[in-house]
Order: C-alpha cells, then sequence, then structure tokens
C-alpha cells in the first residue's frame, strides 16, 4: 500500500529577507564610504583635471549602485515574498561595484 503524499510545508523565508535587506545596506555604506575616500582623495594636496574626473566618475557610480540597492531593499522590504534579483540588475550591480574599485585604485596611483 501506498502512503498518501504529504503535503509540501510551505517555505518560512524567516530571517532571510531581512539578513539580505542588512547586506545591501552595508555594501551600500561600504560604497558610501569609499565614494567619499575618493573625493578626499582627489582634493588632496590641489585639484588636478584628472583627479577631478575620475572622482567625478567615482560618485556617478555610487549613486547609480545606491539607486539599484534602494530599488532592492525596498523590494525585499515591501514584499512577503520577494522576487529574486534579475540577472540584469545584478549584472549592473557588479559591474558599478568593479567600475567604482577601478576608480578608487586610479585615485590612489
Amino acid at each position: 500500500m501506498n502512503a498518501p503524499a504529504a503535503a509540501e510545508p510551505e517555505r518560512d523565508p524567516g530571517l532571510q529577507p531581512e539578513r539580505t535587506r542588512l547586506a545591501w545596506r552595508r555594501t551600500t555604506l561600504s560604497g558610501t564610504v569609499a565614494a567619499v575616500l575618493a573625493v578626499r582623495t582627489s582634493l588632496h594636496g590641489g585639484v588636478s583635471v584628472a583627479g577631478g574626473i575620475v572622482c567625478a566618475l567615482c560618485c556617478g557610480l555610487w549613486l547609480g549602485f545606491l539607486a539599484l540597492a534602494h530599488r532592492r531593499i525596498h523590494a525585499l522590504s515591501t514584499s512577503a515574498e520577494p522576487r529574486a534579483l534579475p540577472p540584469r540588475h545584478a549584472t549592473a550591480t557588479a559591474l558599478l561595484t568593479v567600475g567604482l574599485a577601478v576608480c578608487a585604485a586610479a585615485l590612489l596611483f
């Protein structure tokens, strides 16, 4: 005799959405610190055209990351079952993060 199939329990996300939201906030904070340090570094020892351009690029990348992070944090906080991060947004976030790191490195050298 076959036993009746047990009903699948509903998935309980627990604290996962909150942990993910907090991770996005921490990453946004670290990006903010990197952008502020980039501005400080570009202004240290006088203003140069190249430093100003890299600084402006760094701030633009930070603003792009901030917009994507805000969108994701909002999606995580407004829905009981948030959708997965779209691949397009994941790719953009990764590229913005790498770009911010490259700009920060360029200001150091």
